[in-house]
């Protein structure tokens, strides 16, 4: 198992559009995304975070708390979304140190396929839904600073690139 490098915005794979995984064997890379997000103590990881431009996340909202309860999606679709929206604080393993609040529906509804190869329909709220919801976001190229108005980006974006140089 490795620990892979987690790509850090702005390099600009964080905003390409994953291309659907399909058949491949995976084993090896969900592996290591596990191995990854539990050593860079986060919740959940996307594949493009990796440098892996697949429509694939791993996630393990309880492992924190001692109750581990990993899950994978791959090719996942959310079918649909709660019609109440919360404000909570999101971090990114892609852009550490920066909390932004974002704004997403409590509850949401996604058609994936696990890692034997079993499609599931599963509804999820609170914090596996934000979860659920800020990962789906890096496979369409989105991160949390593209879920606040333009003005406030901007004051969270200039101290990060700042940092960074």
């Amino acid at each position: 198992m490795s620990v892979l490098p987690i790509l850090k915005w702005p390099d600009p794979r964080l905003c390409e559009v994953c291309a659907k995984v399909g058949q491949d064997d995976l084993r090896l890379l969900i592996r290591d995304m596990f191995e990854t997000m539990y050593a860079a103590a986060g919740r959940g990881l996307a594949a493009p975070q990796v440098g892996m431009m697949k429509r694939l996340f791993v996630m393990d909202v309880t492992w924190k708390e001692g109750k581990k309860s990993p899950l994978v999606m791959i090719d996942p679709v959310i079918v649909s979304h709660g019609q109440t929206n919360i404000r909570m604080d999101e971090m990114c393993l892609s852009v550490p140190g920066v909390t932004v609040p974002v704004e997403r529906p409590e509850t949401v509804t996604v058609r994936f396929t696990d890692e034997a190869g079993t499609q599931h329909t599963c509804r999820y709220e609170a914090a596996h839904a934000r979860v659920v919801q800020h990962e789906y976001d890096h496979l369409d190229g989105r991160l949390h600073f593209d879920r606040v108005p333009a003005d406030q980006r901007a004051a969270l974006e200039t101290p990060y690139l700042e940092s960074q140089s």
